[in-house]
């Protein structure tokens, strides 16, 4: 280096460190106010500041945008509190009251009192403009402070939240219509269900009463009454697949979650399809279960579950085929319950749609009946369940349909063993005196079904109401034993005859069982809950019938009337 170079430490030489050390402070002071410049001149965020009392002092042009106001407007002249809705500023001054448990003023301590307090505050208000408008605003307030710690005024960052609140309010509008929409298909849904089971009733009943009568049917009235009950009893199930489905889609469908012995489903559901499958030449084998399994299910949707799946196993089977239920544990305490069967299988375009409500896989034009919802349904129930639901096939082989479910301990009052059989109706021995029986109904049609049931018990007779009001009446006047109720009855409906019976200390005693077309699980639990002593609904199940009856004379012999007493008296 020559003596007349300069040195890098030499005060004049253009790289010394000194002068890039104050370069650089003088651009990044240059980058900071143009940054500051360009927040202040922000046009989206509204930015007030104010001194320690409230007061504006400084007042942006996004501020300006929003309210309307220019800077020298408002500057050493008002305070935030007053660009407000005033009833909202006093609602904020009256709850912080409530939450901090100490006074606050209505005005800019109810906006500053939790900054001054060093709390993060951040809240929503209504902003009045300048023209009288208002938008809803949100924003962010801080105490500013000197280099002591001592405050010397606020700042207040807003933005226009009208786009929010309005979508919200449409979301809003769109959830609720949704819901009145739901609503609206579920009370059509039920009232159709209403006035399909009521024909029904008639119809299933009657026939029902001819296929049992005297003198007995010949063969070709057996097989007339046959496709009756079996194309009445197909509709019934078809209204039932509909309402099932339009509750589940609803969200209104509740279920239990209870231990619940796959002994004892399995062997419910193979007493109900045997029938059917022994008809089609279609064998069944059912796996013993090595020890009692229960899971964690919905007693009366399980067997739903696993009727259906059986059924179809029968239903799409070849005749001289075999349908095999298999339970196997499988890892994290879950048990896989698998319907195995003989028919053609299906292709994997088929198993893509499966699950697809109204698609029957192109089984439109064959001999079986169906809708397509059954699957549905009962991949639906599954997963409320809290259980996985899937199929297996090979074409020309047969297919697998399987369930899961989380197992579960036992109940301490489950008891092993056999199940229990169903009683036989009792036999009206000699001499037995007579139980009466009222029944409030407005059909007659239906009214005179329930007639020639009780008819056949010589140890029963039934007087008829045609009204809620005349049922009352021969309730006190003939002190019945049992009552069957009608829901939707002309006048009084059931459920404030029910009412009427109960406060009446002459009737209060008389088990009423409701037996009504009203069959959504909402309506059968209210009815429930509303005293009735069992719900029945229509069509009528003869055997279902007699049965809630029977119970209900048991418990009307425990327990004694008015007219009880006179007798022992």
């Amino acid at each position: 280096m020559s003596e007349n170079s300069p040195r890098p430490d030499d005060p004049e030489c253009p790289g010394k460190p000194g002068e890039t050390t104050e370069s650089s402070r003088r651009s990044a002071l240059l980058k900071a106010g143009a940054l500051q410049n360009a927040i202040l001149n922000s046009a989206n965020f509204s930015i007030i500041a104010t001194d320690e009392k409230g007061i504006i002092q400084l007042f942006n042009v996004g501020a300006e945008r929003m309210l309307g106001y220019r800077a020298e407007e408002v500057v050493n002249r008002v305070r935030p509190s007053d660009m407000h809705d005033p009833h909202e500023v006093h609602a904020r001054a009256t709850a912080l009251s409530l939450e901090l448990d100490t006074p606050i003023a209505p005005g800019f301590e109810a906006l500053a009192f939790k900054a001054s307090r060093g709390i993060e505050d951040i809240y929503e208000l209504t902003y009045i403009c300048k023209d009288g408008s208002w938008f809803p605003a949100i924003i962010s307030i801080t105490a500013l402070r000197d280099d002591y710690g001592d405050i010397i005024g606020y700042l207040l960052i807003g933005t226009d939240n009208s786009v929010r609140k309005r979508v919200e309010q449409q979301l809003n509008e769109a959830v609720d219509a949704a819901e009145k929409a739901n609503q609206a298909k579920t009370d059509f849904i039920s009232s159709m269900s209403h006035e399909l089971r009521t024909p029904l009733n008639a119809i299933l009943g009657f026939a029902q009463l001819v296929e049992s009568g005297t003198p007995v049917p010949t063969p070709t009235q057996q097989r007339s009454i046959g496709q009756i009950l079996k194309a009445g009893w197909y509709l019934l199930e078809l209204i039932n697949e509909i309402l099932d489905l339009a509750l589940i889609e609803s969200g209104k469908l509740t279920l239990s979650g209870e231990p619940v012995s796959l002994t004892e489903v399995l062997a419910e559901c193979r007493a109900m399809v045997e029938p059917q499958a022994q008809q089609r030449g279609i064998g069944m084998v059912f796996a013993q279960l090595e020890s009692p399994r229960y899971v964690k299910a919905d007693r009366t949707r399980l067997k739903q579950v696993l009727i259906n799946l059986l059924f179809n196993a029968i239903k799409y089977n070849q005749r001289g085929g075999h349908v095999t239920v298999v339970c196997t544990l499988r890892a994290n305490d879950v048990v896989r319950i698998s319907v195995r069967d003989t028919g053609p299988g299906l292709m994997p375009a088929q198993l893509a749609q499966l699950f697809q409500p109204f698609n029957r896989l192109g089984q439109e034009s064959g001999t079986e009946e169906g809708t397509g919802i059954g699957l549905v349904v009962t991949q639906r129930l599954v997963h409320l369940m809290g259980g996985q639901i899937g199929v297996d096939s090979t074409p020309g082989v047969g297919s697998v349909f399987w369930v899961e479910m989380a197992l579960t301990e036992a109940p301490q009052q489950a008891e092993l063993g056999t199940l229990p059989v169903d009683p036989p109706w009792p036999e009206a021995a000699s001499g037995m005196p007579q139980h009466t029986l009222l029944y409030v109904e407005d059909n007659p049609a239906n009214l005179e079904l329930v007639e020639q049931i009780i008819e056949r018990r010589a140890d029963m007779r039934l007087l008829g109401a045609a009204d809620a009001s005349l049922g009352i009446e021969f309730a006190r006047v003939y002190q019945p034993e049992v009552i069957l109720m009608d829901i939707n009855l002309p006048g009084i409906s059931g459920v404030e005859a029910l009412k009427i019976l109960r406060a009446d200390p002459a009737t209060a005693h008389i088990p009423v069982i409701a037996l009504s077309a009203n069959a959504v699980p909402r309506d059968i639990q209210k009815g429930l809950e509303a005293g009735f002593f069992n719900y029945l609904t229509k069509p009528i199940k003869v055997v279902q019938l007699m049965e809630a009856v029977d119970a209900a004379l048991q418990v009307a012999e425990t327990t004694s009337g008015p007219a009880a007493h006179q007798e022992s008296a």
